[in-house]
């Protein structure tokens, strides 16, 4: 019998776990060990198929250990964790160039970070990279599958920059609902809240983005968040939203930055420039 799991967006989602063609003792361990954390069935692989598997246990969805990494695959449609575009971000960064995401959080050395929408945990590992071994980034996730692939994923995924690796070993990811885990913090725990509710929007056509929508969190960001957040932030909160988004003002963001040719924006809200009580 194939379990379901309650996603984020509060469907139910039937999938199972298995390995790879060929697994080793440790990838079947490890995917017996996810399949039991994720209350849902492993299924021994046995050399058949994705599809002749799940023509034997209907499900609407696999997740597949292998020795190398964690895919969680609908139909024609997989995910699984890189590090994707932080790694010619951290370049450029190097090379000097300005990353307009860092300039809004107005990130230094040391500094810590709430990740709200993590993600496949781009932001938050080049957010990681400019903290440093002195600051801490935090990302918040509420989709199960999507937290431990990246969960996992920042733990075990090799790359030559031991900088860049370590960067990724120092995030910490928790399973949670950011409206939940902020309504939890006291005032300042962290210097920078930070929002991407980018999951909102249709017309991606990455198969690896519109599998993430399947699982994320379409609810808009509403005011309580917002104040939340504040008071949770000892200098700023930030939201990351299409150039021209209503959301800025609906959330009441004034000050808007980002690149001249840039299809994005960031709103920021900076502690002591916003007036309006928190209760």
């Amino acid at each position: 019998m194939v379990e379901s799991i309650e996603n984020k967006t509060g469907l139910s989602m039937t999938f199972f776990v298995t390995t790879s063609l060929g697994p080793t003792s440790k990838s079947i361990g490890d995917a017996r060990e996810l399949a039991a954390f994720l209350n849902v069935a492993y299924v021994a692989r046995r050399d058949q198929s994705i599809k002749n598997l799940t023509a034997l246990y209907p499900a609407e969805g696999v997740l597949v250990v292998s020795s190398q990494k964690i895919s969680f695959l609908i139909e024609k449609d997989k995910i699984f964790f890189h590090p994707g575009l932080a790694l010619p971000r951290i370049k450029e960064i190097n090379n000097g160039k300005t990353d307009q995401m860092i300039s809004a959080l107005s990130l230094q050395e040391g500094d810590s970070v709430l990740d709200c929408t993590m993600g496949l945990g781009t932001d938050a590992i080049v957010a990681s990279y400019i903290t440093g071994s002195r600051g801490t980034v935090t990302g918040l996730e509420c989709s199960p599958i999507i937290s431990e692939l990246v969960k996992r994923g920042l733990q075990s995924y090799q790359i030559e920059n031991e900088k860049i690796m370590l960067a990724m070993r120092r995030i910490k990811v928790i399973k949670t609902k950011h409206k939940v885990y902020l309504a939890s913090l006291k005032t300042g725990s962290y210097d920078v809240v930070y929002f991407d509710p980018m999951f909102r929007y249709p017309g991606r056509k990455s198969s690896g983005i519109n599998t993430l929508r399947i699982l994320a969190n379409h609810d808009p960001i509403d005011h309580e968040t917002i104040k939340m957040a504040y008071n949770a932030a000892a200098k700023r909160v930030v939201i990351k939203e299409r150039r021209g988004s209503t959301e800025f003002a609906r959330l009441g963001f004034k000050n808007i930055m980002g690149g001249r040719h840039s299809t994005v924006a960031y709103g920021i809200k900076e502690r002591e420039r916003w007036n309006e009580r928190i209760t």
